[in-house]
């Protein structure tokens, strides 16, 4: 189908500014941080009313990670979803991600640990990666002091952050560690290199630009090679099996799309249980559009029933 009328519209806006160059990849990653910061208040929802906690997890370093803690409305032991923010990397927090993650606990009835895991390109590959270790090791020791049910756990993500989700689950798996109930992956990078056909057809124009996507990554990876490890690139690990369950949420008009219907396949093909949605005239990182389209809730109501059926 076309793109959503709505998202045309907002679209049209988007590229006339970035004509005028105010486009992610032109500036610093500080001033790109505060941009889209900025516009997160501009183009989400609020989200559902739930309360939170603040938390700190001591990373390997030493380094206190910032996280936060939605209790939903679960009695304790609740189910939890470990839930990592997409951005390139470079961008993104907390803050930006608070309204999905709200819905997702009051949908869900869940637990959601979000985990503000280390920028680039202050901390390059990777950093963001071991920081997702560490929180989930974090989980499995505190579990039970903060009402958690660890044999009820779900990893997710999205973008970047459904990256680091499934590169988790694979080192769960080199490590003789359960893996999570679920993996809930909305629109991940999962390719080594973005040369697919929808990369090409869709570089530019649908809100994810292709040179802003480059720009994070060169930010964010430390040479070439890196490109190559499966912890940046999940499809290049030498074998998916015996991975959880996997939901992946695509959208239509998104450059990544080819690489998560290929991640989804690639899954299938090793004996990975998955279920897969594209969503037609959607765009890259829709979900958290709430105030653009009203899809955004659709999806969160959806991604919700899919943590739900897995908790059970």
């Amino acid at each position: 189908m076309p793109l959503h009328p709505d998202l045309d519209a907002f679209l049209e806006l988007v590229n006339d500014a970035h004509a005028d160059g105010t486009a992610l990849h032109t500036m610093t990653p500080a001033q790109a941080r505060t941009a889209y910061d900025r516009s997160t208040l501009a183009l989400d929802l609020p989200g559902a009313e739930v309360s939170s906690t603040s938390l700190t997890i001591t990373a390997r370093d030493g380094h206190a990670l910032p996280a936060r803690l939605y209790p939903g409305c679960a009695s304790a032991p609740r189910p939890t979803l470990l839930f990592f923010h997409g951005g390139g990397y470079v961008l993104g927090g907390l803050d930006s991600h608070d309204s999905l993650c709200r819905d997702l606990a009051d949908l869900a009835d869940c637990a959601v640990l979000a985990v503000d895991y280390r920028r680039a390109p202050e901390h390059r590959f990777p950093t963001a990666f071991e920081d997702a270790q560490d929180a989930a090791a974090w989980v499995r020791e505190h579990a039970a002091r903060q009402g958690l049910d660890a044999s009820r756990l779900a990893y997710g993500g999205d973008s970047v952050g459904g990256t680091l989700a499934t590169a988790l689950a694979l080192a769960d798996r080199a490590a003789d560690l359960p893996q999570p109930v679920l993996q809930l992956l909305l629109y991940p990078c999962v390719s080594a290199h973005q040369d697919s056909p929808s990369h090409h057809r869709l570089a530019s124009g649908h809100l994810l630009e292709a040179r802003t996507l480059q720009w994070m990554f060169a930010h964010y990876l430390r040479n070439e090679s890196d490109r190559l490890d499966w912890r940046f690139a999940p499809l290049q690990a030498h074998s998916l099996h015996g991975l959880a369950p996997t939901h992946l949420a695509l959208a239509e008009f998104d450059p990544l799309i080819d690489e998560g219907l290929a991640y989804a396949e690639a899954l299938r093909s090793a004996g990975v249980r998955v279920s897969t949605k594209v969503y037609p005239g959607m765009v890259h990182d829709f979900a958290r559009l709430g105030n653009v389209v009203e899809d955004a809730a659709v999806l969160r109501r959806d991604l919700a029933a899919v943590l739900t059926q897995a908790f059970r």
